[in-house]
Order: C-alpha cells, then structure tokens, then sequence
C-alpha cells in the first residue's frame, strides 16, 4: 500500500504521485484544451491491492469543471501499471488570501448570524428564499448526535437505521465522522462505491442504503485533514451520492459542536436530532451543549437515550449500574424533551457490532435489540405523525 498525506511537500513528489499526475494530465477538455490538473491540486494518493484513491484538493467553481472529466480521469489511472480501479473525490481548497485572525491560526469560523449567540435564540432558517434545498428526494432526516465521543452514538445510529428500515422505511444511513468513520465495519461491508454518470453509488447493507469515507480509504489510513477538506467530503456525500428517493435518512453525526455539526445543521432540513448519553455527569454536560446547539440551529431535539445504563450479569443477572443510572432521564425532563429510552451494556452489542452484524439483527430478542427497537418504533410513529 502507498499512502500520501495531504498536503505532504515530499509526498507529492513520489513517484506513484508523479505517474498519477502524468496521467491526469493527460484528461483534457476539448473545449479549451484544459486538463484535470488546471483546476486542482492533488491532495493525496492511497493505493491498495490495485485500488488508488485520490483526493483533488479544489474550489467549488472549479468543481463543475472537473465533474464531467472524472470518469475518463479515472479511466486513465486504471491503465498505469498495478492500478485496476480507481476512485477520485474533490475536496475543498481554502480559498487564496489571507486568514481572519483566530485563535491558533484556525480557519474562518461559520457565520451563524446575531440569533445564534443570543440566549435561545434559533439562528435563521437555511431554506430560504433562493436557498437550494439539499436532498430533495428524502422524507425526512434525523441526527444521531452526542456531545462527545465514546457514548455508542454510532451503535445508536445504525441500529436506529435498521430498526426503521424493519417498520417498512426506506432508510439510508450517513456516516459523517470523518476523522473516526465506523460504519463499514459495523455493517460488515467494506464494498466500494460506484460512481455513475458522476454521482457516487451507495453502498447497500442491511437494508439501507450507506455511505462512508470509510468505504472510500483504507481502515488503517489516518485521515490527516483540514477543516476545509473535512466540509468538501461532507458536501458531497450530501449533493454528490444519489440517495434516490427515500423516506428517512439517519445521519450518524461526529462528536462534539464543531464545524461539520454546524454545516449539517444549516445546510440540511434536518427533522430533529436523537441525543445519546451515558448516565455520568461528563458525559451529561457534553450532551446538554450539544442539545443547546440543535435549539440554536431552530432543529427539534426528538428526545434521549440513555446508553450503558446498566450492566446485566450474563450468569447470575444481578444489575449493576457501573455509570450511575437515571441521569439522562433528568437531563430529559430537566431539557423538556422526550426520554427515549435506557440500552443496557451488554457484551453482545459489542460483538454484533465488531462482527457487522447490527444486535437488533444479531440478536432481536435480546434486551439490547429490544431497546433499540422500542427506539426506532417511537421514531417511525414520530415520522408517521403519530
């Protein structure tokens, strides 16, 4: 496997990076005679058993440009020596001039407007006039969120998704950690999207349809990447994969409040956003800011879960809460939203999901599908308006 770092001065001029800009060189278009590498900048090369995968760092304008060159692009690269397949993803580039001023040389933060930093003031709505609206295909879609990581929040998600998709739902399901993608492995599918007539092919697992950067780069590869690289992939999973009509999209959010947050939160109607919690009060404070930005962002928050709520001895059954118990719930009521639910730590939800096999479909009778199902069935009557 040869593997580029974005960004990487020497990286850029290996020889496999060297052999693949040759190439893309070589895509020209016939109106202007202008090839690939007029618009972009090759931002990282990863090749595996024949696949390579590259990242054009480019503007959004100069996007439309690369689009109709991409497949003969990666048709080009499939003839270099070791290559069989390849899959390009463009990627934002900051634009040229000088930063703001930021603390620790960040880059611009999101404008959300005066609203948004008034107390329990909504920022405006992203659906306006002359707004574009994202996903027009979907019903509705729903945030799996958490204020932080290490809580089951993308358990949470997938099982959501499944449990949906059992009630009759045409459901998808969007990976959108970046830096920390789990999905392939907890569906048990590391197939590789296609891309057709330039809109990327979801993967389809368990029901749903899925997509993942993980499906797109080695599991072991870090994804080295700056915020602006981090928003070009979000936008286009959200404008580039043709989802098809569908009724409900769960989207398995990054943890934390940051800059992918906001940017799904603003660019996408979202139907409301799913909490999960462990019992603790660390992971209780990170769960209220991340309910106070979806009620800044004007998103309904659907309600809480309470996840590791209490571990369940497989010999003897004696019920131990090894995080406390209960705080989820009164974060709930203390919020005024809905309580959604307690999942039990169970070894066998981890397995299933270290297997790829979702424990609502591992093992539905257990008391950790069982929760999951109550889940979704509370969100599928939520959906139905009931």
């Amino acid at each position: 496997m040869t593997d580029l770092p974005p960004n990487d001065p020497e990286g850029a001029q290996s020889p496999e990076a060297r052999r693949i800009s040759d190439a893309l060189r070589l895509v020209r278009d016939e109106r202007d005679g202008s090839n690939v590498l007029s618009f972009a900048k090759l931002d990282g090369v990863s090749v595996t058993d024949g696949h390579a995968r590259i990242s054009l760092a480019t503007s959004r304008d100069d996007a439309s440009r690369i689009e109709p060159l991409r497949p003969q692009a990666e048709q080009a690269i499939t003839r270099l020596p070791g290559i069989s397949r390849a899959t390009i993803v463009l990627t934002g580039a900051r634009p040229p001039g000088p930063l703001p001023a930021a603390a620790g040389g960040g880059h611009r933060p999101f404008n959300l407007g005066p609203a948004a930093n008034a107390p329990g003031g909504p920022a405006p709505s992203p659906h306006g006039p002359g707004r574009e609206k994202l996903l027009p295909q979907v019903g509705a879609i729903i945030a799996v969120a958490s204020g932080k990581g290490g809580v089951g929040k993308s358990t949470t998600a997938v099982n959501l998704a499944v449990g949906l998709a059992r009630q009759g739902f045409r459901a998808g399901l969007l990976d959108a950690d970046i830096y920390g993608p789990s999905l392939p492995r907890m569906l048990g599918s590391h197939a590789k999207p296609e891309v057709v007539n330039g809109r990327i092919i979801p993967v389809e697992a368990w029901g749903l349809k899925t997509m993942s950067i993980g499906f797109l780069v080695d599991e072991n590869q870090a994804m080295i990447w700056r915020g602006p690289m981090v928003m070009g992939a979000l936008g286009q999973f959200l404008g580039e994969v043709d989802w098809g009509p569908l009724d409900v999209l769960v989207i398995d959010m990054p943890p934390g409040t940051g800059d992918a947050q906001l940017t799904i939160a603003q660019k996408l109607n979202l139907r409301g956003a799913v909490i999960v919690s462990t019992p603790q009060d660390i992971a209780l404070l990170d769960a209220r800011r991340g309910m106070a930005m979806f009620e800044k962002m004007g998103t309904e928050v659907l309600g809480v879960v309470e996840n590791m709520s209490y571990f369940c001895c497989p010999n003897c059954n004696h019920r131990t809460e090894l995080f406390g118990h209960g705080g989820a719930r009164a974060e709930a009521e203390r919020a005024g939203v809905p309580f959604l639910g307690e999942v039990p730590l169970l070894a066998d939800i981890r397995a299933s999901g270290d297997e790829g096999t979702p424990i609502i479909l591992a093992a539905p009778e257990s008391e950790g599908a069982r929760a999951y199902t109550t889940l979704a069935e509370t969100i599928g009557a939520r959906l139905r308006g009931r």
